[in-house]
């Protein structure tokens, strides 16, 4: 159920089938300069109290991203089938007037849902624009091909997954789809961003660049819940150094010394490498990456509640220090990061290979 203040927020309440007429209606009575459209933006969740949320949401991503906003909630364990739909949209000034405005279209759909995501939501679709699909929660059995097939690009968040591996696999075949070209952003991958870029930037610098042929220990340190992202950049930088998987250490020894999850590498030159990932629940959701070489160090660092990464390089006789941007940490702003970059997302399928290994390994 949604109660009547929720209901409030979301704007008017409609007939699915008014729809159409009650938006032209809207925008006569409205004073906005500009009814602004690059793309559809899905937001699917299947809490049905989630619509509040992301209709919030939904103002925040609109600010820098004109798109045509279709809120979808399923509430699958209801007794009856029905469908609501509200209708509003989210405008924002400029010079004390309203400028720019988007519409959002608001839908609970209750009870079974065969054919009615694509058939009664997808039919309100801004047509000739892409559709940006954030599917939040576990991927279930609505996720099929007939939907998959309507979807641009998919943006998923692994780290709510109770099993990664098996929402993976359901993935894989979406995106080998040969008839269907889908780019897939995974949030976890996202929030690795800025951590990335700053080991990449510190290793610009030509002594860390012969450090890393040297490197012995590999450290990370993240929060339990974002796991999934600190695999994912220990298997960017497995990728990009182009270590291969080694044996796995003696996992009582190494958790009794502090390790949580531990891996063994090979380098290219026949020496191993061993990584260590740390879970501290008052540190930053990645808090920490750490490379050490013989009496060389490289690190990114974030403080917990800081907007900034600390990069660090400190080798005998050469030392490095600067800041740079951290990740964001709300979803919607991690979303309305990934959204501006776009891009084809092909350093992420170069990498998920490696971070399937280590994922498995568990």
């Amino acid at each position: 159920m949604i109660s009547a203040d929720q209901a409030a927020a979301l704007g008017v309440e409609v007939p699915v089938g008014s729809i159409d007429g009650e938006l032209r209606k809207l925008w006569e009575a409205d004073e906005a300069s500009t009814n602004a459209s690059l793309m559809n933006l899905a937001l699917y969740s299947e809490d049905p109290g989630s619509l509040t949320r992301n209709s919030e949401a939904a103002l925040q991503l609109t600010k820098e991203h004109a798109c045509r906003a279709l809120l979808i909630a399923m509430d699958r364990e209801a007794p009856e089938t029905s469908i609501r739909s509200w209708i509003t949209a989210h405008c924002h000034l400029a010079h004390g007037k309203k400028s720019v405005c988007c519409e959002q279209l608001a839908f609970l759909l209750s009870g079974k849902a065969v054919g009615r995501l694509r058939n009664t939501v997808f039919a309100h679709m801004a047509s000739d624009l892409p559709l940006v699909f954030w599917w939040q929660g576990e991927l279930s059995n609505i996720f099929e091909e007939r939907l998959y097939r309507m979807i641009d690009r998919l943006i998923v968040d692994s780290s709510t997954w109770v099993d990664p591996l098996v929402g993976f696999e359901r993935l894989g075949e979406a995106v080998s789809d040969a008839r269907h070209r889908m780019v897939l952003q995974d949030l976890s991958w996202t929030r690795t961003f800025h951590f990335r870029l700053s080991l990449a930037a510190l290793f610009d610098d030509l002594v860390a660049q012969r450090a890393l042929k040297e490197v012995e220990t590999v450290r990370i340190v993240a929060q339990s819940k974002h796991r999934i992202s600190a695999l994912m950049l220990l298997g960017w930088l497995v990728t990009q150094a182009e270590w291969r998987m080694g044996l796995e250490l003696g996992l009582a020894a190494e958790r009794a010394a502090g390790c949580d999850e531990c891996f063994v590498f090979e380098t290219r030159e026949g020496r191993s490498v061993t990584a260590r990932i740390e879970f501290d629940e008052e540190a930053a959701p990645l808090g920490l990456l750490e490379l050490n070489a013989p009496g060389c160090l490289v690190s990114v660092q974030r403080e917990a509640g800081s907007i900034y990464l600390q990069q660090r390089l400190e080798c005998p006789g050469h030392k490095l220090s600067q800041s740079g941007p951290a990740d964001a940490d709300t979803d919607w702003e991690v979303v309305a990061d990934q959204l501006s970059r776009g891009g084809k997302n092909s350093l992420f399928e170069k990498v998920c290979p490696a971070f399937l290994d280590l994922l498995r390994a568990r």
